[in-house]
């Protein structure tokens, strides 16, 4: 069967063709970096990761753009609060680049970690703002937006399809816009900013024809997209809260710049719950990366993610990662099984599985079915491996490829056993967390010599310590 998506726009699987023979162009909403990464945030970046892997595995090359949003984002989704880096900043009595540079490099740790590939183009949106100011200016000059008292706002009346993509009447959007308490020079409250005046001791501020603001949260990835990726974009994903305003948004403003369709599939992952509790700071179930690595190894993450579908809730609980972590010890058994076999005369059909395990990824990226395949794959090569003949050189080969191919190389779940020396990934974490319990000891008693050995002996090994106001970190340079 062929590529089917999943379309938020046309709510419907839809088949998948790109606009360009042979080329996808990609664009994924990226973090709003003023803190840690968490598991909501793996579970969108994992899903997307394997969407990239497995469209390259079809033979397409893909243009991946993901933002790192610098700036911009307020506490309030109706352009009202505080920016959020701006606020940590303040918290953290420092500077509101230094917030955005440390997050982010915290960010791509955790994901590296994951297995998450990086995409080819990393924007920001601090380093795009004279592309923020001519989308606005464009806007403003088509009839599509207006300035007030050095604010420009996007007149959602003049673009007649806005809320097409997430389902919202203009009724909802003038409620959620009145309850936000918006500011008078608003002319509808459902209204959006482009471009928000910076008030006196604004930190992130910069020159614009309107006086000195700095970008609303929603321009920056309409510009960013259509600048690396064109007026038309194939796929734009995001997590399911993104749908309404922002991508609602994104929509009314590239659309109405360009009179182009801006995106042709649209994608969005589901939210992450705790015990059938929607994950939050407010709740105090806030799952951070950072401390679930120290208790369960990265790849044990990734898998349980991809037990889920991507448009599926991802309910997490400690009996439900320990299912994982033991169905994944399984898989990695049978791969270890596999490369240490010693050639026989049997053979194996792999063939079926392979199609199976093809159909569910064109079935809308059903990782779910896919994993099961590779469990009767392996229940059928354990039955072969112990049987008296065993199997053929050809047979082990088209057993290793397949395993290669589509558990290491599309969902990105296999430690390669016949690598020496690199360890096993939990032991070394459980190794890097008494170290990093000793060296906090010898900091705490004064004794400095120590501490400084042990970083600088993990220095030489390529691991890098970051201390912090959440205790220390690790990772691989």
């Amino acid at each position: 069967m062929p590529l089917e998506i999943y379309n938020s726009l046309t709510r419907k699987k839809d088949q998948f063709t790109p606009l360009i023979p042979g080329i996808v162009t990609m664009y994924v909403c990226g973090p709003t970096v003023y803190g840690h990464a968490h598991l909501g945030h793996a579970k969108s970046y994992v899903s997307f990761d394997v969407v990239r892997r497995w469209l390259e595995h079809l033979g397409y090359r893909v243009k991946y753009v993901q933002n790192i949003t610098d700036v911009g984002h307020l506490t309030d989704d109706a352009d009202e609060g505080e920016d959020k880096i701006a606020r940590q900043a303040r918290l953290e009595q420092t500077d509101p680049m230094e917030v955005a540079q440390h997050y982010t490099r915290s960010y791509y740790q955790d994901m590296d970690r994951l297995g998450v590939r990086r995409p080819n183009i990393a924007p920001t949106a601090t380093g795009h703002i004279p592309e923020q100011i001519a989308l606005s200016a464009n806007l403003v000059q088509k009839g599509h937006a207006y300035e007030v008292n050095g604010s420009v706002y996007f007149d959602v009346s003049s673009f007649p399809e806005y809320g097409r993509l997430s389902g919202r009447t203009d009724q909802e959007a003038l409620q959620s816009g009145a309850r936000a308490e918006t500011r008078s020079e608003k002319r509808n409250p459902s209204d959006f900013a482009l471009w928000k005046k910076a008030e006196a001791g604004h930190i992130m501020q910069w020159d614009s024809p309107w006086g000195k603001g700095y970008p609303g949260w929603h321009a920056e990835c309409s510009a960013m997209a259509m600048k690396y990726l064109g007026k038309t974009i194939d796929i734009h994903g995001g997590g399911m809260e993104n749908k309404f305003p922002h991508h609602e948004c994104e929509i009314a403003q590239s659309e109405a710049s360009t009179g182009k369709p801006f995106v042709r599939y649209w994608m969005h992952n589901n939210m992450v719950t705790v015990n059938g509790t929607k994950m939050g700071k407010s709740l105090k179930n806030f799952i951070n990366l950072h401390d679930i690595f120290r208790e369960t190894s990265p790849l044990t993450i990734r898998f349980f993610i991809l037990q889920s579908h991507y448009r599926s809730p991802l309910d997490f609980s400690k009996e439900a990662l320990e299912a994982s972590g033991t169905g994944l010890a399984k898989l990695q058994e049978s791969w270890k099984a596999l490369c240490n076999a010693t050639p026989g005369s049997g053979t194996i059909e792999c063939e079926s599985f392979i199609q199976r395990f093809t159909d569910a990824m064109n079935d809308d990226f059903n990782t779910p079915v896919a994993i099961a395949t590779l469990f009767d794959f392996t229940r059928a090569l354990n039955t072969s491996l112990h049987a008296t003949e065993g199997l053929s050189e050809v047979a082990l080969a088209s057993c290793r490829s397949f395993m290669e191919t589509f558990a290491g190389n599309v969902l990105g779940i296999l430690d390669d056993p016949r690598k020496q020396g690199s360890g096993d990934t939990e032991t070394v974490a459980a190794i890097m967390n008494l170290l990093i319990e000793i060296r906090t000891r010898a900091r705490q008693q004064k004794d400095y010599a120590l501490s400084d050995m042990i970083r600088d002996r993990l220095i030489a090994s390529d691991i890098m310590l970051r201390d912090g106001k959440e205790g220390t970190t690790w990772a691989r340079k």
